[in-house]
Protein backbone atom coordinates (compact mmCIF):
# COMPACT_ATOMS: atom_id res chain seq x y z
CA UNK A 1 0.00 0.00 0.00
CA UNK A 2 0.97 3.59 -0.61
CA UNK A 3 1.48 5.78 2.63
CA UNK A 4 -1.03 8.02 1.25
CA UNK A 5 -3.43 5.38 1.16
CA UNK A 6 -2.38 4.14 4.46
CA UNK A 7 -2.64 7.44 6.21
CA UNK A 8 -6.10 8.27 4.80
CA UNK A 9 -7.49 4.72 5.73
CA UNK A 10 -5.53 5.69 9.91
CA UNK A 11 -7.94 9.00 9.71
CA UNK A 12 -10.68 7.65 8.95
CA UNK A 13 -10.69 5.00 11.54
CA UNK A 14 -9.80 7.50 14.08
CA UNK A 15 -13.05 9.66 12.75
CA UNK A 16 -15.03 6.20 12.82
CA UNK A 17 -13.42 5.67 16.77
CA UNK A 18 -14.44 9.84 17.50
CA UNK A 19 -18.03 8.91 16.15
CA UNK A 20 -18.49 5.58 18.35
CA UNK A 21 -17.38 7.87 21.55
CA UNK A 22 -20.11 10.23 20.75
CA UNK A 23 -22.34 7.75 20.45
CA UNK A 24 -21.82 6.16 23.53
CA UNK A 25 -21.49 9.61 25.17
CA UNK A 26 -24.89 10.76 24.18
CA UNK A 27 -27.30 7.43 24.43
CA UNK A 28 -30.83 8.73 24.63
CA UNK A 29 -32.96 6.83 21.89
CA UNK A 30 -34.77 9.41 19.75
CA UNK A 31 -38.29 8.30 21.20
CA UNK A 32 -36.72 9.56 24.33
CA UNK A 33 -35.76 12.78 23.28
CA UNK A 34 -39.00 13.72 21.54
CA UNK A 35 -41.10 12.78 24.36
CA UNK A 36 -38.76 15.10 26.71
CA UNK A 37 -39.31 17.59 24.61
CA UNK A 38 -43.28 17.14 23.94
CA UNK A 39 -43.63 17.74 27.67
CA UNK A 40 -41.48 20.62 28.04
CA UNK A 41 -42.94 22.69 25.28
CA UNK A 42 -46.53 21.63 27.14
CA UNK A 43 -45.22 23.45 30.33
CA UNK A 44 -43.35 26.22 28.92
CA UNK A 45 -45.22 27.38 25.19
CA UNK A 46 -45.87 25.79 22.14
CA UNK A 47 -43.15 28.34 20.43
CA UNK A 48 -40.34 28.14 18.21
CA UNK A 49 -38.49 29.28 21.20
CA UNK A 50 -39.24 26.92 23.71
CA UNK A 51 -38.60 24.19 20.70
CA UNK A 52 -34.66 25.57 20.55
CA UNK A 53 -34.74 25.76 24.59
CA UNK A 54 -35.81 22.56 25.48
CA UNK A 55 -34.08 20.51 22.57
CA UNK A 56 -30.49 22.39 24.15
CA UNK A 57 -32.14 21.28 27.78
CA UNK A 58 -32.20 17.11 26.73
CA UNK A 59 -29.47 17.42 24.76
CA UNK A 60 -27.01 19.23 28.17
CA UNK A 61 -28.90 16.56 30.59
CA UNK A 62 -27.55 13.93 28.07
CA UNK A 63 -24.59 14.92 27.97
CA UNK A 64 -24.17 14.92 31.97
CA UNK A 65 -26.32 11.94 32.82
CA UNK A 66 -26.08 8.22 31.31
CA UNK A 67 -29.51 7.43 29.91
CA UNK A 68 -29.68 4.96 32.01
CA UNK A 69 -29.33 6.70 35.37
CA UNK A 70 -31.89 9.51 33.79
CA UNK A 71 -34.67 6.43 33.05
CA UNK A 72 -34.40 5.38 37.07
CA UNK A 73 -34.83 8.41 38.21
CA UNK A 74 -37.53 9.65 36.29
CA UNK A 75 -38.96 5.98 36.92
CA UNK A 76 -38.37 7.08 40.67
CA UNK A 77 -39.86 10.29 40.45
CA UNK A 78 -43.10 8.86 38.60
CA UNK A 79 -43.57 6.08 41.46
CA UNK A 80 -43.28 8.79 44.13
CA UNK A 81 -46.58 11.11 42.64
CA UNK A 82 -48.62 7.34 43.54
CA UNK A 83 -50.36 6.94 46.57
CA UNK A 84 -49.85 4.11 49.65
CA UNK A 85 -46.92 2.23 50.87
CA UNK A 86 -44.99 1.70 47.27
CA UNK A 87 -45.31 5.23 46.67
CA UNK A 88 -43.71 6.16 50.37
CA UNK A 89 -41.01 3.61 49.85
CA UNK A 90 -40.16 5.39 46.65
CA UNK A 91 -39.98 8.71 48.75
CA UNK A 92 -38.58 7.49 51.80
CA UNK A 93 -35.35 5.77 50.51
CA UNK A 94 -32.10 7.31 50.39
CA UNK A 95 -31.00 5.47 47.64
CA UNK A 96 -33.74 6.70 45.60
CA UNK A 97 -32.90 10.67 46.61
CA UNK A 98 -29.60 9.73 45.64
CA UNK A 99 -30.37 9.06 41.81
CA UNK A 100 -32.98 11.76 41.80
CA UNK A 101 -30.38 14.20 42.85
CA UNK A 102 -28.24 13.33 40.09
CA UNK A 103 -30.76 14.58 37.58
CA UNK A 104 -31.65 17.61 39.37
CA UNK A 105 -28.41 18.72 38.94
CA UNK A 106 -28.48 17.48 35.39
CA UNK A 107 -31.61 19.42 35.15
CA UNK A 108 -30.23 22.40 37.05
CA UNK A 109 -26.62 22.75 34.42
CA UNK A 110 -29.40 22.43 31.30
CA UNK A 111 -31.57 25.30 32.47
CA UNK A 112 -28.21 27.77 33.16
CA UNK A 113 -27.05 26.43 29.19
CA UNK A 114 -30.66 26.60 27.95
CA UNK A 115 -32.85 29.01 29.57
CA UNK A 116 -30.57 31.59 31.05
CA UNK A 117 -27.73 32.37 28.57
CA UNK A 118 -26.65 35.63 28.66
CA UNK A 119 -27.45 38.33 25.39
CA UNK A 120 -24.71 39.32 23.58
Amino acid sequence: MNRMLVKALIAGGALVAAGAARADDNDYPTEARADYVFGCMAANGQTREALTKCACSIDAIAAILPYDKYVQASTILGMRQGIGQRANEFRSTKMFDDKVAELRRAQAEAEIRCYRQTAN
